[in-house]
């Protein structure tokens, strides 16, 4: 695990860079202008999420490690990629981009407080390294927080110069997470083979379930289509790079990086066949409208 381990760090804080710098002003002051979606999105990802993971890892009767690798993926924010696939789902990304920099930024607070808390419940030691709240806030602060505040000072500086390059910026945050999870699946197949049945249908069981319920909650409580489409996203991607980190820095063991690994390759899969029934179903509703006249 040397390798995730050097590399993680690195990816992360670019992938904050890169997030930082495409956030503006607005994306935060949206929130306090239209608060009932934000507030519908933050709640779903940061309690509902974790709960709904806690539920099933109860009912499947998880093995402790692999819980805990569950528990780590559920209590991470969504990710740049979520940004990037609702724009091709026609949803609202500004609210996506809004929810992703926000829940971020006060993940250095909810990720150790989630983590700490359900290790607890499963009561699973910590027998790699001494750990506290605090300390990992810490090391959070470093990789996250701090990288997006640079990159939003770097944006204000050179705004036309980032603007005219945000596709370029989407696809290095997009590779910079493909390089940390191949680097897992090349450094430990075959740890992960042998966990990977496992850890996978709790992981494809919760990604599927958010994204649905995500969606349902969206449509009884936030304001249109667009709402729905970007919270049911946010609730299915999430910053596998972020739950990399912090499991590389609490544990030595791969089993609790596992479930990450699982997940980031299933919610790739699920988001991509939410998006493309999407579109086709835009497509159905186009076509029987011109029908119609």
């Amino acid at each position: 695990m040397e390798v995730v381990t050097k590399i993680a760090p690195i990816a992360l804080a670019l992938i904050m860079l890169t997030l930082g710098l495409g956030l503006t002003k607005s994306d935060f002051t949206r929130v306090i202008k239209r608060p009932k979606d934000f507030l519908v999105g933050l709640i779903c990802q940061v309690i509902l999420l974790p709960i709904i993971a806690f539920v099933l890892i109860k009912i499947l009767n998880v093995q402790p490690a692999l819980a805990l690798g569950v528990m780590i993926i559920a209590a991470a924010p969504g990710g740049v990629t979520s940004n990037i696939l609702t724009k091709f789902a026609n949803g609202d990304v500004a609210l996506s981009v809004s929810l992703t920099a926000i829940v971020s930024l006060l993940s250095i607070l909810t990720v150790p407080f989630i983590v700490i808390k359900s290790a607890d419940l499963l009561d699973i030691n910590y027998l790699s390294k001494e750990i506290s709240m605090s300390g990992i806030s810490i090391k959070m602060f470093l990789v996250v927080t701090l990288p997006v505040v640079i990159g939003m000072l770097i944006r204000k500086f050179a705004q036309d110069f980032i603007i005219k390059r945000t596709a370029l910026i989407e696809k290095i945050s997009l590779t910079l997470f493909m390089i940390v999870f191949i680097s897992i699946w090349l450094e430990e197949w075959d740890n992960i083979i042998m966990y990977i049945s496992r850890a996978g249908v709790i992981t494809l069981i919760l990604n599927v379930t958010m994204m649905i319920l995500g969606f349902y909650v969206a449509k009884i409580f936030a304001s249109g289509v667009e709402q729905r489409k970007c919270i049911s996203l946010e609730c299915g991607l999430q910053n596998g790079t972020l739950a990399v980190f912090v499991s590389t820095q609490i544990f030595d063991d791969i089993i609790y990086l596992i479930p990450t690994a699982s997940y980031a390759l299933i919610m790739f899969v699920t988001s991509i066949i939410s998006v493309s029934y999407t579109h086709l179903r835009a497509h159905e509703t186009k076509a029987n409208l011109v029908w119609r006249r």
